[in-house]
């Protein structure tokens, strides 16, 4: 990657403790959800949500994940210390996929395509049917009052960053 691209990433993200953070110097291209029996299970949930990126564009910014192999020809990245999935990746690819949800920002990485449909599962046709409401519409009034976020934000910090008390109230 040369240097004058490495100077303007497009998109940055990052694990939910802060102990690693990623930028991409271009933007992703192919952003799918896999659903996958695979992704399903290293997410935790009914898919994964990726965002490809050429390897000669991204670059780790802060500390670099553990990584599992998920099958003989691929590998997952994730921070060691808050468990947040980062990355997959082909072991012979020019490609790694960041997950959109550690994205900074992640609306604007909208997927277009679904991948490894044979695992969909059937009720995710109805979610738009489901009954929603807000954090706070949702938590308790005390529980609200006493929760402190140690998450870090959705934008790049100094080293060295802790979360402290003057902190916004999140999830």
């Amino acid at each position: 990657m040369s240097e004058a691209t490495r100077c303007a990433a497009i998109l940055t993200g990052g694990c939910q403790c802060g102990a690693v953070r990623y930028a991409l110097y271009a933007r992703p291209e192919g952003v799918h959800l896999c659903h996958c029996r695979m992704c399903q299970k290293a997410v935790g949930g009914p898919f994964a949500a990726l965002a490809p990126i050429r390897v000669r564009d991204f670059a780790w910014t802060r500390g670099t994940p553990d990584t599992f192999h998920s099958s003989s020809v691929a590998v997952r990245g994730f921070c060691s210390a808050c468990g947040t999935p980062l990355s997959f990746a082909y072991s012979d690819s020019e490609w790694i996929d960041v997950t959109i949800g550690s994205l900074d920002r992640p609306a604007e990485t909208p997927p277009g395509k679904h991948l490894g449909t044979e695992s969909r599962l059937a009720w995710l046709d109805r979610l738009a049917e489901l009954p929603g409401g807000t954090t706070d519409d949702d938590m308790e009034p005390d529980r609200q009052a006493r929760m402190a976020s140690h998450q870090h934000p959705d934008h790049d910090t100094p080293e060295g960053w802790v979360p402290g008390p003057d902190r916004q109230r999140g999830v």
